[in-house]
């Protein structure tokens, strides 16, 4: 799942990396999962990353990972905080917000 957020951070132009230069950062709060079938190692899994929640300083991310013709293995949602450096809540920068709320799904 991880690898899945930097990816979505990646067609945006950005990554986590340089929030964190900036002093930005987004731990993980929350964790939901569901498993539906399990994956073997050397499966070929498509892993499908989208937005769920853009609020002030949360963060959502929602995940279907599918093997072989659409088989669902897994399906889940991370929230995520928005910290300064020091560990202390912060707003989302307006300007990452913006890019994010065109991939929001709110289903």
């Amino acid at each position: 799942l991880e690898a899945a957020r930097g990816e979505f951070f990646r067609h945006l132009g950005t990554s986590f990396l340089e929030y964190q230069e900036e002093g930005i950062f987004f731990p993980v709060s929350e964790v939901h999962l569901k498993y539906f079938a399990f994956a073997e190692y050397d499966d070929e899994l498509s892993i499908e990353c989208r937005m769920t929640a853009i609020r002030g300083a949360r963060l959502g991310f929602g995940y279907r990972i599918t093997k072989g013709e659409g088989v669902r293995i897994l399906e889940g949602e991370t929230l995520h905080g928005c910290t300064n450096a020091a560990g202390r809540a912060s707003r989302l920068p307006a300007a990452l917000a913006e890019k994010l709320r065109p991939y929001l799904d709110e289903n």
